[in-house]
């Protein structure tokens, strides 16, 4: 069963130097990716662990990278500082413009970084430990068959009063695992199908599209598995992430993109049709005493085309 072969605990992975021999003989070469905007209070941090123990002591990351959205705060300024590579998204492949979103990092990342897998970890982890890392990119070292790999943990929310001991994950058990057991049964089996963290193999990723927005991370889900099949997957259980907590109101906003996402990816797989345009209006309502009212937000999940199909890729990455 899947769900047995192919997921993981960090701890299977922890003899780094084993893992960077089994690096070294593979032949592939690493990319590291952390997406920002604003993460002033958390970057530098991450920046320090993921470099000195994955870079200076054990030699797993041959590459480093920060990909920005535009941040008005000092992230840019703490990356160069302590020693990772810092891109303005709209600096790279300048002839296909600039969107602000995450997942528009993301796609920018298959251009800018060289490696054969890129690893990418979000920026507000606060406790941050190599095993975001070599947890997820090990079982793409050791098994080429294994293209993409997931992480999942326990998700305590981090408050100003301290630590809620669960709660995370909401929007995955109330929207996507209920999709993916109606449509795709055996992606059930993926713990957290949102997690920030995953390792993809470069052949991988240039095929794919990326929204730029909410639903990028479900949309790869769903076209890894249609191309390739449950095989293809791996998951890396990471023990504990904490991180800021976002509003219901947030969370209602992002379940409404991953529909979007969710929702196209089934026309496009044969899977059901759409005989009207769906609306790309999201509609909050807001209570204040005796007076209501509507609050319309416009969340188009538009997408980036897979890497494959601009020309200057082609050319910095020639078939």
């Amino acid at each position: 069963m899947w769900l047995n072969t192919n997921t993981y605990h960090h701890s299977d992975f922890e003899d780094l130097e084993a893992l960077c021999k089994a690096k070294e003989e593979s032949g592939l070469k690493i990319s590291l990716c952390i997406p920002t905007l604003n993460e002033e209070k958390t970057i530098g941090k991450e920046i320090v662990i993921f470099k000195s123990a994955l870079m200076d002591r054990f030699p797993l990351i041959d590459e480093f990278a920060v990909i920005d959205s535009g941040s008005t705060d000092r992230t840019g300024e703490i990356s160069e500082a302590y020693g990772a590579d810092f891109h303005y998204s709209g600096d790279i492949l300048p002839s296909q413009g600039f969107k602000r979103g995450k997942g528009e990092n993301l796609w920018k990342a298959v251009y800018e970084l060289k490696g054969d897998i890129i690893c990418y970890v979000d920026a507000d982890i606060a406790n941050i430990h190599p095993r975001f890392v070599y947890g997820l990119v090990a079982p793409l070292i050791h098994r080429p068959e294994v293209h993409y790999c997931k992480a999942f943990y326990e998700r305590p929310l981090a408050f100003s009063q301290g630590i809620r001991p669960t709660g995370g994950g909401r929007v995955t058990e109330i929207l996507v695992r209920p999709l993916f057991s109606l449509f795709y049964p055996e992606l059930s089996q993926l713990f957290q199908p949102l997690s920030g963290e995953y390792a993809v193999r470069r052949e991988v990723l240039e095929k794919i599209p990326f929204p730029i927005g909410y639903g990028v991370e479900t949309s790869h889900i769903l076209d890894v598995y249609h191309e390739y099949g449950m095989s293809a997957f791996a998951q890396t259980d990471l023990d504990q992430r904490v991180h800021r907590n976002q509003s219901t109101a947030a969370l209602g906003k992002m379940a409404f993109g991953i529909l979007q996402s969710f929702l196209g990816r089934l026309e496009s797989h044969g899977k059901a049709t759409q005989h009207e345009a769906i609306s790309d209006i999201y509609r909050a309502l807001q209570a204040n005493g005796t007076e209501y009212e509507e609050i319309s937000t416009q969340i188009t999940e538009e997408e980036r085309p897979p890497m494959l199909e601009i020309a200057e890729y082609l050319k910095k990455f020639p078939r």
